[in-house]
């Protein structure tokens, strides 16, 4: 059963969002130096400097730039994950239990797409943009199969509720039975977060992209949402898919930190291993085989409900 925090623990959420945040970047950066032959502990205060330095750079504006609209979406990227975040229950509690928990996360991450593409659009270059649409069409790619796989976890554990998903999984974690809805998920996950093999929106072969033109203050709000969505998107797959805090000796607040960590940790290693994929060879993969692949592992969880 998941209760909700008082009033005064609600800024508690975006704190350890911002955490994981920052603990997924600080390894990643110690991975990036141990790769290029430079490995030493200094690296993983790295994003911190960055975060610094950023705030003191002054903002960068082109000529006929909709700027209203171009903040918009540089804000709505940070911002739709920790709304995201609200719904995952960590040790028995949650900001917001919502009766309809995985609706709610999912939307939040449609959301990413507006704020995404205005990001794109907002500064009236040529490269900005083309990484915004570059977001629409991963989107497009990914955004059915990660439907299906969180239609696969709520159908298993016949509730919307992020809580009572979780709590369905007692003896038997849905990543079990589910493999292919939970790896679709991570798959997903790094999608939204347009990082490693699905970071082509901000490619060097486009000077950045949406990245590209955003320079100080902007630039870090767009850094920190990719970070953030990646952090939102680990800590919300282990009530999906790996019991919530449910485990053996440790309290549930420390099963669900140490599950967070881990798929954090895999999340920021695939981001390093795994090459960039082609949009169009990805939407081709998505469409012919994730989908049809999806749907069949959610008839299955239906067929197990039903024969319960």
């Amino acid at each position: 059963m998941v209760e909700t925090v008082p009033w005064w623990a609600v800024p508690l959420a975006p704190l350890a969002l911002l955490a994981l945040a920052l603990l997924a970047a600080g390894g990643d950066a110690l991975l990036a130096a141990a790769e290029a032959g430079r490995p030493g502990a200094a690296a993983a205060v790295r994003p911190v400097r960055d975060a610094v330095r950023l705030l003191a750079v002054q903002p960068r504006r082109r000529a006929g730039a909709d700027v209203p609209l171009w903040r918009l979406g540089v804000v709505t990227v940070p911002v739709s994950a920790v709304l995201a975040v609200l719904v995952v229950p960590f040790g028995g509690y949650a900001v917001a239990d919502l009766s309809v928990g995985v609706v709610w996360f999912n939307a939040m991450e449609v959301a990413t797409w507006a704020g995404l593409w205005l990001a794109g659009w907002g500064p009236n270059a040529a490269f900005s943009l083309i990484g915004g649409y570059r977001f629409l069409a991963q989107g497009l790619a990914y955004e059915l199969p990660l439907m299906f796989a969180l239609i696969s976890a709520a159908t298993g554990a016949e509730s919307l509720r992020v809580g009572e998903v979780a709590t369905a999984q007692d003896g038997l974690w849905f990543a079990v039975w589910m493999p292919v809805a939970f790896v679709v998920f991570l798959g997903a996950v790094l999608a939204f977060s347009f990082l490693g093999p699905f970071a082509y929106p901000a490619g060097p072969d486009i000077a950045g992209g949406v990245l590209g033109e955003a320079v100080g203050p902007d630039r870090l709000l767009l850094v920190a949402g990719r970070w953030l969505w990646l952090a939102a998107g680990a800590a919300m797959a282990v009530p999906l898919f790996l019991g919530g805090g449910s485990g053996p000796l440790l309290p549930d607040w420390a099963w669900s930190a140490v599950k967070t960590a881990a798929v954090l940790a895999l999340l920021v290693v695939l981001r390093r291993r795994v090459p960039m994929v082609r949009a169009d060879r990805f939407m081709e993969v998505a469409w012919v085989v994730l989908v049809p692949v999806t749907i069949a592992q959610a008839l299955v969880a239906a067929l197990v409900v039903l024969n319960r």
